[in-house]
Protein backbone atom coordinates (compact mmCIF):
# COMPACT_ATOMS: atom_id res chain seq x y z
CA UNK A 1 0.00 0.00 0.00
CA UNK A 2 2.67 2.50 0.74
CA UNK A 3 4.50 1.94 -2.28
CA UNK A 4 1.55 2.14 -4.02
CA UNK A 5 1.18 5.72 -2.68
CA UNK A 6 4.55 6.71 -3.44
CA UNK A 7 3.89 5.63 -6.95
CA UNK A 8 0.56 8.12 -7.26
CA UNK A 9 2.29 10.55 -5.46
CA UNK A 10 5.07 10.85 -7.64
CA UNK A 11 2.77 10.50 -10.78
CA UNK A 12 0.83 13.71 -9.23
CA UNK A 13 4.07 15.50 -8.90
CA UNK A 14 5.41 15.19 -12.56
CA UNK A 15 1.76 16.33 -13.79
CA UNK A 16 1.98 18.97 -11.89
CA UNK A 17 5.53 19.96 -13.19
CA UNK A 18 4.14 19.37 -16.34
CA UNK A 19 1.26 21.59 -16.21
CA UNK A 20 3.40 24.42 -14.67
CA UNK A 21 5.45 24.18 -17.77
CA UNK A 22 2.91 24.53 -20.39
CA UNK A 23 1.72 27.08 -18.55
CA UNK A 24 4.93 28.83 -18.44
CA UNK A 25 5.54 28.88 -21.57
CA UNK A 26 1.94 29.75 -22.61
CA UNK A 27 2.28 33.28 -20.77
CA UNK A 28 5.23 34.34 -22.84
CA UNK A 29 4.05 36.89 -24.64
CA UNK A 30 4.12 37.39 -28.72
CA UNK A 31 6.56 40.08 -29.79
CA UNK A 32 4.64 43.67 -30.21
CA UNK A 33 4.00 44.79 -33.81
CA UNK A 34 6.36 46.72 -36.02
CA UNK A 35 5.28 50.33 -35.50
CA UNK A 36 3.32 51.85 -38.56
CA UNK A 37 4.55 54.82 -40.00
CA UNK A 38 2.53 58.44 -39.39
CA UNK A 39 1.14 59.23 -42.13
CA UNK A 40 1.94 63.09 -43.17
CA UNK A 41 -0.77 65.72 -43.73
CA UNK A 42 -1.34 69.24 -44.17
CA UNK A 43 -4.56 71.23 -44.83
CA UNK A 44 -4.92 72.53 -48.72
CA UNK A 45 -7.64 75.09 -49.51
CA UNK A 46 -10.80 73.13 -51.65
CA UNK A 47 -13.97 74.20 -53.36
CA UNK A 48 -16.93 72.93 -50.15
CA UNK A 49 -19.07 73.06 -53.50
CA UNK A 50 -19.58 72.79 -56.86
CA UNK A 51 -17.80 76.34 -58.64
CA UNK A 52 -18.75 77.14 -61.90
CA UNK A 53 -16.57 78.43 -64.46
CA UNK A 54 -17.17 82.21 -64.99
CA UNK A 55 -18.91 82.84 -61.29
CA UNK A 56 -17.65 84.53 -58.68
CA UNK A 57 -16.22 82.80 -55.62
CA UNK A 58 -17.84 83.31 -52.26
CA UNK A 59 -16.42 82.47 -48.66
CA UNK A 60 -18.62 79.71 -47.83
CA UNK A 61 -17.84 77.42 -51.11
CA UNK A 62 -14.30 77.44 -49.76
CA UNK A 63 -13.35 75.16 -46.66
CA UNK A 64 -9.64 73.53 -45.13
CA UNK A 65 -8.93 70.06 -45.77
CA UNK A 66 -6.62 67.81 -44.61
CA UNK A 67 -4.33 66.07 -47.48
CA UNK A 68 -1.85 63.84 -47.70
CA UNK A 69 1.74 66.10 -47.38
CA UNK A 70 2.94 63.67 -50.50
CA UNK A 71 -0.04 64.25 -52.50
CA UNK A 72 0.07 67.79 -52.23
CA UNK A 73 1.15 69.75 -55.66
CA UNK A 74 2.83 72.93 -55.68
CA UNK A 75 0.14 74.51 -56.55
CA UNK A 76 -2.17 73.65 -54.13
CA UNK A 77 -2.85 76.45 -51.47
CA UNK A 78 -1.72 75.38 -48.03
CA UNK A 79 -3.08 76.63 -44.79
CA UNK A 80 0.35 76.96 -43.28
CA UNK A 81 1.72 79.13 -45.64
CA UNK A 82 -1.36 81.46 -46.28
CA UNK A 83 -3.96 80.75 -43.28
CA UNK A 84 -6.16 84.26 -44.34
CA UNK A 85 -6.67 82.46 -48.32
CA UNK A 86 -10.03 82.24 -48.11
CA UNK A 87 -10.80 85.91 -47.64
CA UNK A 88 -7.80 86.59 -50.11
CA UNK A 89 -9.35 84.47 -52.86
CA UNK A 90 -13.57 85.40 -52.34
CA UNK A 91 -14.60 87.05 -55.13
CA UNK A 92 -12.36 85.71 -57.50
CA UNK A 93 -13.84 84.59 -60.89
CA UNK A 94 -13.28 81.04 -62.00
CA UNK A 95 -11.32 80.37 -65.27
CA UNK A 96 -10.66 77.53 -67.12
CA UNK A 97 -13.56 74.75 -66.06
CA UNK A 98 -15.51 74.25 -62.99
CA UNK A 99 -14.06 73.17 -59.38
CA UNK A 100 -16.02 70.51 -58.22
CA UNK A 101 -16.73 69.86 -54.46
CA UNK A 102 -13.59 68.15 -52.46
CA UNK A 103 -10.91 69.65 -55.81
CA UNK A 104 -8.05 71.40 -54.40
CA UNK A 105 -8.16 75.24 -55.22
CA UNK A 106 -5.52 76.43 -57.79
CA UNK A 107 -4.84 79.89 -58.22
CA UNK A 108 -3.65 79.71 -61.65
CA UNK A 109 -7.42 78.60 -62.78
CA UNK A 110 -8.53 82.05 -60.90
CA UNK A 111 -8.69 85.54 -61.71
CA UNK A 112 -9.35 88.73 -59.53
CA UNK A 113 -13.11 90.41 -60.87
CA UNK A 114 -11.30 93.82 -61.33
CA UNK A 115 -8.32 92.78 -62.78
CA UNK A 116 -7.28 92.59 -66.34
CA UNK A 117 -8.12 89.79 -68.82
CA UNK A 118 -11.41 88.53 -66.42
CA UNK A 119 -13.24 89.12 -68.94
CA UNK A 120 -11.40 86.62 -71.63
CA UNK A 121 -11.06 83.83 -69.41
CA UNK A 122 -14.93 83.63 -68.92
CA UNK A 123 -15.61 84.03 -72.72
CA UNK A 124 -15.67 81.17 -74.73
CA UNK A 125 -13.72 79.83 -77.57
CA UNK A 126 -14.76 81.54 -80.76
CA UNK A 127 -16.37 84.37 -79.35
CA UNK A 128 -15.61 87.83 -78.66
CA UNK A 129 -16.29 90.66 -75.89
CA UNK A 130 -18.11 93.80 -78.14
CA UNK A 131 -19.21 96.78 -75.58
CA UNK A 132 -21.76 99.11 -76.85
CA UNK A 133 -23.28 102.58 -74.61
CA UNK A 134 -26.65 102.09 -73.08
CA UNK A 135 -29.01 104.26 -71.25
CA UNK A 136 -31.94 103.17 -69.05
CA UNK A 137 -34.08 103.81 -72.18
CA UNK A 138 -32.29 101.72 -74.48
CA UNK A 139 -31.40 99.06 -72.06
CA UNK A 140 -35.01 97.89 -70.70
CA UNK A 141 -35.28 100.72 -68.23
CA UNK A 142 -31.73 99.28 -66.93
CA UNK A 143 -33.05 96.01 -66.08
CA UNK A 144 -30.14 94.85 -68.20
CA UNK A 145 -27.85 92.97 -66.16
CA UNK A 146 -25.11 90.16 -66.43
CA UNK A 147 -26.61 87.06 -67.76
CA UNK A 148 -29.45 88.00 -69.49
CA UNK A 149 -29.98 87.47 -73.13
CA UNK A 150 -31.15 90.46 -75.47
CA UNK A 151 -32.26 91.25 -78.60
CA UNK A 152 -29.98 94.03 -80.56
CA UNK A 153 -32.51 96.63 -82.15
CA UNK A 154 -31.35 99.89 -84.58
CA UNK A 155 -33.65 102.60 -85.14
CA UNK A 156 -32.25 104.74 -87.96
CA UNK A 157 -33.70 107.37 -90.17
CA UNK A 158 -35.07 106.08 -93.49
CA UNK A 159 -33.79 108.66 -96.25
CA UNK A 160 -35.22 106.71 -99.42
CA UNK A 161 -38.73 106.99 -97.43
CA UNK A 162 -38.88 110.48 -96.84
CA UNK A 163 -37.41 111.02 -100.60
CA UNK A 164 -40.97 109.01 -101.68
CA UNK A 165 -43.45 110.78 -99.36
CA UNK A 166 -41.35 113.74 -98.37
CA UNK A 167 -42.02 113.65 -94.03
CA UNK A 168 -39.32 112.23 -91.93
CA UNK A 169 -39.44 108.66 -91.54
CA UNK A 170 -37.68 105.88 -89.42
CA UNK A 171 -36.90 102.15 -90.04
CA UNK A 172 -36.19 99.75 -86.81
CA UNK A 173 -34.79 96.29 -87.38
CA UNK A 174 -33.38 93.54 -84.98
CA UNK A 175 -29.85 93.00 -86.12
CA UNK A 176 -28.74 91.18 -84.08
CA UNK A 177 -30.58 88.15 -81.53
CA UNK A 178 -30.67 86.10 -78.63
CA UNK A 179 -26.97 87.22 -77.41
CA UNK A 180 -25.84 86.78 -73.91
CA UNK A 181 -24.94 90.11 -71.48
CA UNK A 182 -21.38 89.62 -70.06
CA UNK A 183 -21.29 92.71 -68.17
CA UNK A 184 -23.08 96.00 -67.45
CA UNK A 185 -20.09 98.83 -66.18
CA UNK A 186 -22.38 100.36 -63.87
CA UNK A 187 -22.28 104.09 -61.81
CA UNK A 188 -24.11 104.81 -59.24
CA UNK A 189 -25.77 108.49 -59.28
CA UNK A 190 -27.83 111.35 -57.08
CA UNK A 191 -31.26 110.94 -59.19
CA UNK A 192 -34.54 113.28 -56.99
CA UNK A 193 -32.52 112.67 -53.76
CA UNK A 194 -32.27 108.64 -53.81
CA UNK A 195 -29.40 106.30 -54.98
CA UNK A 196 -30.30 104.95 -58.01
CA UNK A 197 -27.61 102.60 -60.48
CA UNK A 198 -27.56 103.47 -63.98
CA UNK A 199 -25.80 101.66 -66.71
CA UNK A 200 -23.77 103.57 -69.05
CA UNK A 201 -22.00 100.58 -71.18
CA UNK A 202 -23.17 96.67 -71.83
CA UNK A 203 -20.25 94.24 -72.89
CA UNK A 204 -22.14 91.61 -75.57
CA UNK A 205 -21.02 88.21 -76.21
CA UNK A 206 -21.18 87.86 -80.15
CA UNK A 207 -19.59 85.90 -83.33
CA UNK A 208 -17.18 87.77 -85.14
CA UNK A 209 -19.94 88.11 -87.76
CA UNK A 210 -22.26 90.18 -84.81
CA UNK A 211 -19.50 91.97 -84.00
CA UNK A 212 -19.10 93.69 -87.46
CA UNK A 213 -23.01 93.99 -87.62
CA UNK A 214 -22.63 96.03 -83.96
CA UNK A 215 -20.20 97.88 -84.92
CA UNK A 216 -21.94 98.77 -88.16
CA UNK A 217 -25.06 99.39 -86.37
CA UNK A 218 -23.76 102.00 -84.25
CA UNK A 219 -22.45 104.59 -87.01
CA UNK A 220 -26.09 104.00 -88.72
CA UNK A 221 -28.42 105.33 -85.68
CA UNK A 222 -29.80 104.31 -82.33
CA UNK A 223 -29.26 100.71 -80.79
CA UNK A 224 -31.33 99.32 -78.08
CA UNK A 225 -31.63 96.29 -75.55
CA UNK A 226 -34.49 93.96 -75.91
CA UNK A 227 -34.32 91.95 -72.78
CA UNK A 228 -35.48 88.05 -73.34
CA UNK A 229 -37.40 85.99 -71.22
CA UNK A 230 -35.56 83.34 -69.74
CA UNK A 231 -38.15 81.08 -71.06
CA UNK A 232 -37.83 82.36 -74.41
CA UNK A 233 -34.20 82.37 -74.61
CA UNK A 234 -34.32 77.90 -73.50
CA UNK A 235 -36.80 77.22 -76.63
CA UNK A 236 -34.92 79.64 -78.89
CA UNK A 237 -31.40 77.38 -77.89
CA UNK A 238 -33.27 74.06 -77.93
CA UNK A 239 -35.03 74.67 -81.69
CA UNK A 240 -31.36 75.73 -82.99
CA UNK A 241 -30.00 72.71 -81.55
CA UNK A 242 -32.83 70.55 -83.08
CA UNK A 243 -33.66 72.31 -86.26
CA UNK A 244 -29.99 74.10 -87.95
CA UNK A 245 -32.96 76.29 -89.58
CA UNK A 246 -33.53 78.39 -86.84
CA UNK A 247 -30.21 79.11 -86.23
CA UNK A 248 -30.97 82.13 -88.82
CA UNK A 249 -31.31 85.10 -87.56
CA UNK A 250 -34.65 86.86 -88.44
CA UNK A 251 -34.79 90.50 -88.56
CA UNK A 252 -38.16 92.40 -88.48
CA UNK A 253 -38.17 95.74 -90.27
CA UNK A 254 -40.72 97.69 -89.62
CA UNK A 255 -41.39 100.83 -91.29
CA UNK A 256 -44.49 103.32 -91.07
CA UNK A 257 -46.19 100.99 -89.15
CA UNK A 258 -46.32 98.43 -91.84
CA UNK A 259 -43.85 95.28 -90.80
CA UNK A 260 -42.10 93.29 -93.29
CA UNK A 261 -39.61 90.59 -92.17
CA UNK A 262 -36.25 89.64 -93.95
CA UNK A 263 -34.80 86.21 -93.16
CA UNK A 264 -30.45 86.41 -93.13
CA UNK A 265 -28.00 83.89 -92.34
Amino acid sequence: MRAARLIVLGVAVAAGGLAALLAGRSAVQAPPPAPVAKLETVDVLVANSDIGQGTAVKPDELRWQMWPAASAGPNFIRKSDRPDAIEQIAGSIVRGGTFFAGEPIQESRLVKANASGYLSAILPAGMRAVATEISAETSAGGFVIPGDYVDVILARRDREAEKRNGIESYTSETIIANVRVLAVDQTVEDKNGQKVVIGKTVTLELTPVQAETLAAGKQAGVLSLALRSVVDTSKTAADAEENPAARRTGVNIVRFGVSTTATSK
